[in-house]
């Protein structure tokens, strides 16, 4: 069909050709002009069409570019959009966190008591940078619950802090590091044995006061012995992170041997009198030292159920700067807070002020039964901005002071890692704050979190000059622990500047020894100046002090002094009555809100019980302290060692109400292997 049609269209073509020429020339077209017009005319086509044809494919070729160009580049806005929708949250969070130092200055209503309004009293007011919507945390994220929550093994055993610690790590290797939050440092990036490498400011690391071990000391020229009481526990807490969390040993100034000992409760009665505590007195072999003598003081303080609490005042003071941005400090923080909270009723009143590079009041002074708004406010906080602990610290006094209960509980609770570095940063300057401040009756209690800048010589220099008690908390059983079982301890005061005085008996006693207590000795004449600071019993607080003694006679490698040339001799004879007494123990206490010590004393007479018939809380706390020797690598540690310490241990656990003692085996069984 094709053939055919092609010859008709080249006739009608040559037809209209020639018609056209004919026209044009006004007659006929000559047959030979005709054919060469024709013949020109299709070679013309021809090239035209030879011509065409590349430029259409050209033209082709470059519309088929532009259109796969345009299709790519959609592809690309696509998917830079999706990106970006993912990361805007995250990014936003840390602009959020940047921004708090400058609007939480502009802001007046946060600062000082003018800003204690309630949050319904101005509904258009513009939110605190830490009133945003809470960020994705410990609490909220599921390494997160794994590693708070799981307290117990699948038929219900409570588990062990090392065992805790083992599920929170597979939590993270298996959910990874959650977004807007690093990593736990120490226990994922630094290997057994490296220092901490510190974060913030300065990078400083963990920060310890030096301890200088207490020699033996002969009796003869030193018969008194006398020290400040202390029941701060955070050394225990702090060195079973170092070894069940981050698998080394701890350096030797983080260990107080007291407060591993003052960790656990014992089996002391209390006061049956109008005293707010009972003292106990026990003499036995020394396990370390079979030769010498060990005397264990311990003080009882009395009982008060948290329903016959006083009055409480109480101001949540709550470091949020950048260097609490971690697992383990602001999120732990919070969840310990709500613990807390959860304790109090219609008796408590609670503030709460946070600090970064400003302070401010996040909760005006509220009643313990409001508990939802305190833990609202608590959710909101994020961290962000540097540390001005100083200013925070004298705003939470102010608001203490605004609300102050006359014969109750005025309290501050400082809750940080420590780490001020801009504002009031000195030590001294903090020790004179709070001193001060525990003159007019509010007194302050320091709950350290976290590491890698854990200011720990700070933290507890405040607490002591500040009538309050020192805690780290390493996890949420330690929360539990502080702010939940022993709420009366941590919260009310019932003695404060309690002081010991041990005055030895030369005929019984060569030399002695306090384990322990380095940085609480004090000189004789302090015992009696009742303007010398001292350390606080909490309700139902336990205290215990171990001497460790050389009885009369006994060898003692001591430095001697030249005989002195004009000090009388002591006179022959003497109390005939009173030289078969080891010692006298002397005690002065004042009440919380008096400035005039008492005075207690009780004499004690050595049994010559050996080791083996002591009380059990006896030979624990000997087990105890002769563990913390063996970690500070004592040269008075004798014939201790880490078997003899879990041999003790496990013996003497009793009943173990708590599995603290349980755990302490497990700790000591730890620290044998990385000993070794």
């Amino acid at each position: 069909m094709s053939q055919p049609n092609d010859e008709l269209r080249a006739r009608l073509r040559e037809r209209l050709l020639e018609q056209a020429l004919g026209e044009v020339l006004g007659g006929e077209t000559p047959p030979d002009l005709s054919d060469k017009i024709l013949a020109a005319a299709e070679r013309l086509e021809t090239v035209s069409t030879q011509r065409k044809e590349p430029v259409m494919e050209k033209s082709r070729r470059s519309r088929r570019f532009w259109a796969f160009s345009a299709a790519a580049a959609c592809l690309v806005c696509a998917v830079g959009v999706a990106v970006f929708q993912q990361t805007r949250s995250a990014r936003e969070d840390r602009q959020v966190a940047r921004q708090s130092a400058a609007e939480m200055r502009r802001s007046p209503k946060l600062r000082g008591p003018s800003s204690m309004r309630s949050e319904e009293a101005e509904p258009g007011a513009a939110a605190a940078p830490w009133a945003e919507p809470p960020a994705v945390g410990l609490d909220r994220d599921p390494r997160g619950e794994l590693a708070a929550t799981a307290d117990s093994s699948a038929d219900g055993r409570a588990l062990t802090l090392g065992e805790r610690y083992s599920r929170a790590e597979q939590a993270r290797q298996t959910f990874g590091n959650f977004p807007g939050q690093p990593t736990l440092r120490g226990a994922e990036t630094s290997t057994p044995g490296a220092a901490p490498t510190g974060r913030g400011p300065g990078m400083g690391g963990d920060r310890y006061d030096r301890l200088v071990e207490t020699p033996f000391r002969a009796v003869k020229d030193n018969p008194l012995s006398t020290f400040s009481i202390d029941v701060d526990t955070a050394s225990y807490a702090n060195v079973r992170r170092f070894l069940l969390q981050e698998g080394r040993l701890p350096p030797p100034d983080a260990v107080r041997i007291e407060e591993l000992i003052n960790y656990f409760d014992y089996d002391y009665s209390g006061p049956t009198d109008d005293v707010p505590f009972a003292a106990h007195i026990e003499v036995a072999g020394c396990p370390w030292q079979p030769e010498h003598r060990l005397v264990r003081i311990g003080l009882k303080g009395r009982e008060i159920e948290n329903q016959q609490r006083p009055r409480s005042n109480l101001v949540f003071l709550l470091d949020v700067s950048g260097s609490m941005d971690s697992p383990d400090k602001l999120p732990l923080l919070k969840q310990g807070m709500k613990m807390l909270a959860e304790q109090l009723g219609e008796n408590d009143c609670v503030a709460i002020v946070v600090y970064a590079s400003a302070e401010g009041l996040v909760l005006p002074s509220t009643s313990g039964q409001q508990r939802q708004k305190i833990i609202d406010a608590l959710e909101r906080l994020q961290a962000g901005g540097s540390t001005n602990g100083g200013a925070g610290i004298e705003l939470a006094y102010r608001i203490a002071q605004d609300n102050f209960i006359q014969g109750g509980v005025n309290r501050v609770l400082l809750c940080t890692d420590g780490d001020f570095n801009v504002g009031t940063t000195s030590t001294g300057s903090l020790e004179r704050i709070v001193e001060e401040k525990a003159k007019s009756g509010i007194f302050l209690s320091v709950l350290g979190f976290g590491r890698g800048n854990l200011n720990d010589a700070m933290m507890e220099t405040i607490s002591n000059k500040g009538n309050g008690n020192y805690a780290y908390i390493d996890g949420v059983t330690e929360a539990q622990k502080v702010l939940v079982e022993q709420i009366g301890g941590t919260l009310v005061t019932i003695a404060k500047d309690v002081k010991i005085q041990i005055e030895f008996n030369p005929a019984q006693v060569a030399a002695y020894r306090l384990i322990g207590y380095e940085n609480r000795m004090l000189a004789a004449e302090d015992f009696n100046d009742d303007k010398k600071d001292a350390g606080e019993i909490g309700a139902g607080h336990t205290v215990t002090a171990l001497y460790e003694t050389v009885p009369a006679g006994g060898k003692v490698d001591l430095p001697a002094v030249d005989p002195l040339k004009y000090q009388a001799q002591a006179a022959p004879g003497g109390n005939q009555a009173a030289s078969n007494e080891l010692l006298t123990l002397k005690l002065r206490y004042k009440e919380p809100e008096e400035d005039s010590s008492k005075l207690l004393e009780f004499p004690l007479v050595d049994g010559k019980a050996p080791f083996g018939r002591a009380s059990a809380d006896f030979q624990f706390a000997s087990a105890v302290a002769s563990f913390g020797m063996l970690l500070r690598g004592s040269e008075h540690k004798g014939s201790g060692s880490y078997q003899a310490v879990l041999e003790i241990a496990e013996s003497a656990k009793g009943a173990d109400k708590h599995g603290y003692r349980a755990e302490f085996v497990e700790i000591v069984r730890r620290a044998e292997a990385l000993a070794e």
